[in-house]
């Protein structure tokens, strides 16, 4: 212990990031900066202000803290759990090699056993849900930021960094460009500038768009949108008056749109909107009915699969393979898939 050099947990959190921060893609960084936040919280709880006073007694104190709620409020599923304290495990590992923490302290970390099955979210955006929450945003809230930022994410199913990696130069809006057929959207890779993809170039593709779509984005811009440009003098599809929309702002405005209460039907849950600590800013993840971005994803798959859509086709549209589809984002029922095989079945 003489050997150790004193560091708070959260300039340990600090000197971890900026270390794997030309490793990580942006989510997996940010994902890995939730988890370590709530260590820090934890640390703070326990008046543990320096790593070298960390023992395996305190991280099994810790597992059971993140187990039961603590920093979330909600409990965590086993699953959940494990991708938390494998990120504290790697952290750890990190400390032991800048000798905040003796080497082995990694090797205390509990990680609960997953059984099979269990690393595979249950939560989806119903097809039916989705159309009702774009009907009431294109009525109440038209080409507003919301709208285009849920508009975007269900027609092409992509994930919130290729949502945010679009400029207005990489939309095609009139059907305009060599071999169009109709407007579309461009993912492009650009690392370099804050805005890779979640498989480097192999994301990179063309995703087509209907002419609806295209019209709502074309309101926004010509609209609400604020015109501003980041860091790297591009323009972005999707703004704030800081620049570029940030990942936490699109699942903010994803758990806020979602919520039943917010579109003015009665709460699902029988709780009064006066007092559900739900419709408090921050807290919105806590509606059982809010769903995430994630969540909008895996509805948009299961709504090309009811539709019959090709595997191939829906694996090329949403950047991910044909086994990643099935086994996280198709949420068809066994019964329903069973009747849809039958229809290509019978007569043969």
């Amino acid at each position: 212990m003489s050997d150790l050099q004193p560091l708070s947990p959260n300039e340990a959190r600090r000197l971890y990031l900026d270390a794997r921060k030309h490793e990580l893609t942006e989510d997996t960084l940010e994902g890995q900066d939730y988890r370590l936040r709530a260590f820090v919280a934890w640390c703070e709880e326990q008046d543990l202000e320096n790593l070298n006073d960390l023992t395996g007694r305190d991280l099994y104190t810790y597992r059971v803290w993140r187990r039961e709620g603590g920093y979330s409020g909600e409990e965590l599923r086993n699953v959940t759990l494990r991708g938390d304290l494998a990120t504290i495990r790697a952290f750890l590992r990190f400390c032991g090699e800048i000798d905040a923490v003796p080497e082995e302290l990694f090797t205390q970390v509990p990680l609960p056993q997953v059984n099979h099955g269990q690393d595979v979210s249950e939560t989806t955006l119903d097809p039916d849900r989705a159309t009702s929450i774009l009907d009431y945003l294109s009525r109440y809230h038209y080409a507003s930021r919301n709208h285009v930022v849920m508009l975007v994410l269900w027609n092409t199913g992509c994930r919130i960094g290729a949502l945010r990696a679009l400029d207005l130069d990489d939309l095609d809006l009139d059907g305009e460009r060599p071999n169009a057929n109709g407007p579309a959207l461009h993912f492009v890779h650009r690392p370099g500038q804050g805005t890779g993809l979640k498989n480097d170039e192999q994301s990179e593709r063309w995703n087509s768009i209907s002419e609806y779509v295209a019209g709502v984005i074309r309101d926004y811009i010509e609209g609400p949108r604020v015109d501003v440009t980041d860091d790297h003098g591009r323009a972005p599809l999707v703004t704030t008056p800081q620049g570029r929309i940030a990942r936490s702002t699109v699942r903010d405005a994803l758990y806020r749109i979602t919520r039943p209460c917010w579109r003015s039907e009665a709460c699902p849950h029988d709780r009064d909107p006066e007092d559900c600590e739900a419709t408090e800013h921050g807290k919105m993840s806590t509606c059982p009915s809010s769903r995430s971005p994630h969540d909008v994803r895996s509805g948009r798959v299961t709504a090309y699969r009811l539709a019959d859509a090709p595997r191939v086709v829906v694996s090329d549209r949403m950047d991910a393979s044909e086994q990643i589809l099935d086994k996280h984002y198709d949420r068809r029922s066994e019964r329903r898939r069973a009747e849809q095989r039958r229809e290509h079945l019978e007569g043969l």
